[in-house]
């Protein structure tokens, strides 16, 4: 059975270490390994939460609490195996007391089906959820198929007009639901008296049911979420919501701001550069400028996806120009891509000498390029995770000097764009490199870098 267990990275606090080692003894005074004695806590655990459900394991299956308890287990060591996000007791006490075996089954069969692993994250996160919205808002499990009005319930709770809200505690979604999901930390607690709830942002709504209907679909049942009734209250729930897209990343990461960051990667005067800066330099190097890639990507790419090209010349016009390295990264899959689809990018010059830099002294000839190293700088074998990624850039930005409050890893490839739009490259190059599938994604990154240059602006200077 595989341990669920599993280390994940931790979220880099300092760039020279970003996953401090954990050491277990092989076994405990009672004679039971580590292993043992937490998965005989948490089924005691599941077993007790289930107590409380009115017999409803019973009901569903008809097998005992510690029975039904031992199921969700085995599902879930075959889920956090896939995904490591999943492992540990928390998180496995928590999704088993929440999640009904169909829901188990369901993500399992999503998973062996090769669906991404971010979207398959994402959907177990979205089934957990709203069986405890369902669970806090009903009183009942959630019902498949789901009927109209249920769908109609759990967009008012989530969508509503602020301003109806202040003046009637009713409207959204009440406070009794809403302290329930506080109690199981899918909702954040209201700091202060005067605090106001929010409603959710439209996209964490449309995901949700996006989820919703997946789950439906993969169940091999008919969801009800194009009925008009629906269609008509997302579409006026979205206009009276009144709450703005936020951005990823606050700020851009642009050529001027990489080139800070990267300054805090060259060691000292007294002092050559660390494996860890080292590594964070060609991690920034190239996530940049392969087009801006994705959190996910940096922590999946595999030495196999690299291939080394022939020197190419600096300026393309001019064949007598410098030559400089290249290399081609295939991206394989990708958020947006299959991986069939002809989605190589290029790098050329300085995030290709970075990237050997690191690859010859880490002594990396295979599997994860970019890894974790650990606090007495031992280079892993394992990959870094997709928040170590993220913490190493608000690291990266806290030692140069700059608020990492205001950045995350999604800071590389809006200010890919916003750079590119800088300096007048056309929209159709740029997207080639960042792989943007979606003109009107990219184009909102043009628009904003524009805005500060429009002359239509300046007509009353």
């Amino acid at each position: 059975m595989p341990d669920r267990h599993l280390p994940t990275s931790a979220a880099a606090s300092a760039p020279t270490s970003d996953d401090p080692t954990h050491v277990e003894s092989p076994r405990t005074e009672n004679g039971k390994a580590p292993a043992e004695q937490q998965r005989a806590g948490r089924q005691k655990r599941l077993a007790a939460a289930w107590s409380g459900h009115s017999g409803s394991l019973e009901e569903r299956s008809g097998d005992t609490p510690t029975e039904n308890a031992e199921s969700k287990l085995d599902g879930l060591d075959a889920l956090a195996a896939i995904l490591p996000s999943l492992a540990g007791p928390s998180s496995a006490d928590r999704l088993a007391s929440l999640l009904t075996d169909d829901d188990i089954a369901t993500l399992r069969h999503l998973a062996h089906e090769g669906i991404g692993e971010n979207s398959l994250r994402a959907l177990t996160s979205d089934c957990a959820y709203l069986e405890a919205w369902c669970m806090a808002a009903t009183d009942a499990p959630l019902p498949w198929p789901a009927p109209v009005p249920l769908i109609l319930k759990f967009i008012a709770h989530h969508l509503w007009d602020p301003d109806k809200k202040r003046s009637d505690s009713s409207h959204g979604m009440p406070d009794e639901v809403a302290g329930a999901l506080e109690d199981q930390k899918f909702l954040r607690t209201l700091k202060g008296p005067e605090a106001a709830r929010r409603p959710h942002a439209v996209a964490t709504v449309q995901r949700r049911l996006a989820s919703w209907s997946t789950l439906h679909r993969w169940r091999g049942l008919s969801a009800p979420f194009s009925d008009p009734d629906v269609r008509s209250a997302l579409r006026l729930a979205r206009r009276v919501s009144d709450r703005p897209k936020a951005r990823k990343s606050r700020k851009a990461v642009t050529a001027d701001l990489l080139e800070r960051l990267l300054a805090t990667c060259d060691g000292s005067d007294v002092m050559k550069p660390s494996l860890a800066d080292l590594r964070d330099k060609a991690l920034l190097l190239v996530g940049f400028a392969s087009g801006g890639r994705r959190r996910s990507e940096l922590s999946g790419l595999r030495i196999a996806q690299l291939t080394w090209e022939d020197p190419l010349p600096k300026d393309p016009t001019d064949p007598n120009s410098l030559l400089l390295p290249a290399a081609s990264l295939r991206l394989g899959r990708t958020k947006t891509e299959v991986s069939g689809d002809d989605n190589t990018v290029l790098l050329i010059g300085r995030p290709v000498d970075a990237l050997k830099t690191w690859l010859e002294t880490a002594v990396i000839s295979d599997g994860a390029v970019f890894r974790a190293i650990d606090r007495w700088g031992n280079v892993k074998k394992r990959g870094l995770s997709a928040q170590s990624v993220n913490a190493i850039l608000k690291a990266r930005c806290s030692l140069a000097g700059l608020d990492p409050d205001d950045f995350s890893a999604h800071g590389l490839r809006s200010g890919f764009l916003t750079e590119a739009a800088n300096r007048d490259i056309p929209i159709q190059d740029a997207m080639q490199q960042s792989r943007h599938r979606s003109l009107a994604q990219a184009s909102s990154y043009y628009n904003d870098a524009g805005r500060s240059r429009r002359r239509s602006a300046r007509m009353m200077d």
